[in-house]
């Protein structure tokens, strides 16, 4: 079922009442087999851009700078190659790119980021801040961001990368770290977990579409060698080690943000009962949501 916002209005001296049922994004899944990638390979990265899923780099035997491209008809193309092989790098969108950040070659550790547009030319923006390996991507607003890492010692650093590929470096992570995930929920790029000097930490950075940090929930169980994902209004990370091998997902959540004018009925999702609004205030309720509010006609005519 899909997402459903209804809104009735009684007559003068009446209410208006918006009725929530399962008010989110419905997804039904069907399983496909599509072609196998042109060469199989572990600790590749993955991004998106136009009408394209790439899959970059990699390692079988060495590192390999193969990409396979699958369109919306799921047909495979291989575009031009990685500029230098390596695996263990991380994969990002923004704007009409996809980028492949950092990794391990022949060479040894690497600042390269490889961009490809929506039309799969690739080209070779300005590197990373720092060479690393064991990083990751996500994306929020106009950024694709690349965090953590590491080359030697581990790295708290951020490189981000505007809509021109254009890259800064915004505040750090709040715990430096390799072997940690990413992904986006609504204006937010989270980076969770990962391994440091000091163990396995429990840590979710957040940045908003300012590039501002805040750090304002942890993980469920603190672990390296998760992987993170985003669907509807969640971001989950999953799995991982901390010592012995991890099922936990924590999901983390979009909210609906509701003005309510006073006097303002409401019952939505888990609440008890009906609450009743005594001022202007804002309500943070979790994705998806059901219940109603009844707004009073005459205060919306005020």
């Amino acid at each position: 079922m899909g997402e459903s916002l209804i809104t009735r209005r009684a007559g003068a001296g009446g209410e208006a009442t918006i009725t929530f049922e399962n008010y989110s994004h419905a997804t039904n899944l069907t399983h496909i087999s599509a072609s196998d990638l042109s060469l199989a390979r572990k600790n590749l990265a993955g991004a998106s851009v136009g009408g394209y899923a790439l899959f970059a780099g990699g390692d079988r035997s060495g590192s390999s700078s193969t990409v396979d491209a699958y369109n919306t008809s799921l047909t495979r193309s291989t575009p031009t190659v990685l500029s230098t092989a390596r695996f263990d790098l991380a994969g990002a969108s923004v704007g009409e790119y996809a980028l492949f950040a950092g990794g391990y070659g022949g060479s040894g550790y690497s600042s390269t980021v490889d961009a490809y547009n929506t039309s799969l030319t690739r080209s070779t923006p300005t590197v990373l801040s720092e060479a690393r390996r064991n990083l990751a991507g996500a994306s929020v607003g106009g950024y694709a961001l690349f965090a953590g890492g590491y080359s030697g010692s581990y790295y708290s650093t951020v490189d981000a990368y505007n809509t021109s590929l254009t890259r800064s470096t915004p505040t750090v992570l709040s715990q430096a770290r390799s072997y940690l995930a990413g992904a986006s929920v609504g204006v937010c790029a989270l980076f969770a977990g990962g391994f440091g000097g000091s163990g396995y930490p429990s840590t979710v950075d957040a940045y908003n579409t300012s590039l501002t940090r805040s750090t304002s929930t942890v993980l469920s169980q603190a672990r390296s060698y998760l992987a993170g994902a985003s669907v509807g209004e969640y971001a989950l990370f999953a799995g991982g080690f901390d010592g012995s091998t991890s099922s936990t997902v924590d999901a983390y959540c979009d909210n609906l943000e509701l003005s309510l004018f006073p006097n303002t009925k409401y019952k939505l999702n888990d609440m008890p009962s009906e609450q009743t609004s005594t001022s202007f205030q804002t309500l943070s309720i979790p994705k998806p949501v059901n219940g109603y509010m009844k707004i009073q006609n005459a205060t919306l005519q005020n």
